[in-house]
This record gives C-alpha cells, sequence and structure tokens, in this order.
C-alpha cells in the first residue's frame, strides 16, 4: 500500500505532491497521516486472516520528511501515527542522492532536490535509533535481480519469526 491517491484526502496529498496546490506544513503532514489510518482497518484484517501486508514507505517517511524541514521536532511529527500498526520489518533501500537523480523522473515532484533529500537521510538515521523496532538497510544500488533476490530473502526470515507474534502499535 503506497499512499492512496484515490481518497479525497490522496487527491489532496497528490495535488500538493505535483505543486498543483500549496498546503501548510502541518497540514500535509497529518493529512499524509490520515492517509495511513483510512486503511487501517483493511490493514488489520488482511493481517488476522495471514496475509503478508507490503507498505511502501509508511509512517516513517512522513516522519524523517517533515522533519527534515527543520521547524519540526521527530517527536511532534511522530504523534499522528502513534498506534498504527507496528511493522515486523522496515526494509532501508539505501542510495546515494546521485544515483536516485539518476533513475526516472527524479524531481518531479515536491522534496526530490538533493540537498532535501540529505535532510531527510539524517532524519531516516535519527529514526533507526529506535531498537525497538526492526529496521534493515539494503544496498538498493545493485541490479533489480540482486535486490528483489536479498529483499525476498530478509522477508521470509522475517515472515518465519513473526509468524505466531501478536500484532503490535507503533510508537507505544
Amino acid at each position: 500500500f503506497p499512499t492512496d491517491r484515490t481518497t479525497e484526502i490522496g487527491q489532496l496529498i497528490s495535488s500538493y505532491l505535483g505543486r498543483e496546490k500549496d498546503l501548510e506544513d502541518h497540514t500535509i503532514h497529518l493529512l499524509f497521516s490520515a492517509n495511513r489510518w483510512e486503511h487501517v482497518p483493511m490493514m488489520k484484517e488482511k493481517l488476522h486472516q495471514g496475509v503478508t501486508v507490503v507498505v511502501d514507505r509508511y509512517a516513517f517517511s512522513g516522519v524523517a520528511f517533515t522533519s527534515a524541514k527543520g521547524n519540526f521536532c521527530l517527536d511532534w511529527c511522530k504523534q499522528p501515527d502513534v498506534g498504527l500498526p507496528k511493522p515486523d520489518l522496515i526494509l532501508f533501500l539505501q542510495l546515494s542522492p546521485e544515483e536516485a537523480a539518476e533513475r526516472g523522473n527524479f524531481g518531479h515532484e515536491r522534496y526530490e532536490t538533493s540537498s532535501f533529500q540529505e535532510k531527510v537521510l539524517q532524519s531516516f538515521h535519527c529514526l533507526m535509533e529506535d531498537k525497538s523496532l526492526n529496521w534493515k538497510t539494503v544496498n538498493a544500488s545493485k541490479s533489480i535481480e540482486d535486490l528483489h533476490r536479498e529483499i525476498k530473502s530478509i522477508a521470509e526470515e522475517t515472515m518465519q519469526e513473526v509468524q505466531n507474534k501478536p500484532l503490535g502499535e507503533l510508537w507505544k
């Protein structure tokens, strides 16, 4: 589940990211969180059915991006997402800003500048210090096939480890 741009909230987010609409920084942060909360009932239903749920970005990205703006602390940024389903695994795909810029479409959306991405990376490193979360860093500069193989292996190992564990809540 990436950010769902089909809901009313998602459409607002999409127009903001595409630079069609300006929104105050607190407002857009809370909208991203609200978009995640929209999915919680369906995520919990899938998880209770035994379905593995993969989420693109999730709360950590929102916290990292907003806190990189400079006038926000990590704790404030985390608050709207307290209580979301806690992931069993968080994969951080590490890629230098230079390599990211070489890939398609970089720079089309708001926040896709190298200087801002450096600040986001610093925020991610702060988030990774939380030892109650299972962070794994993966080198994303390798081939798609090698990257897929590594992610699949880490995911399968994690699924074995957590199959009988109850669903936790984020930052509680």
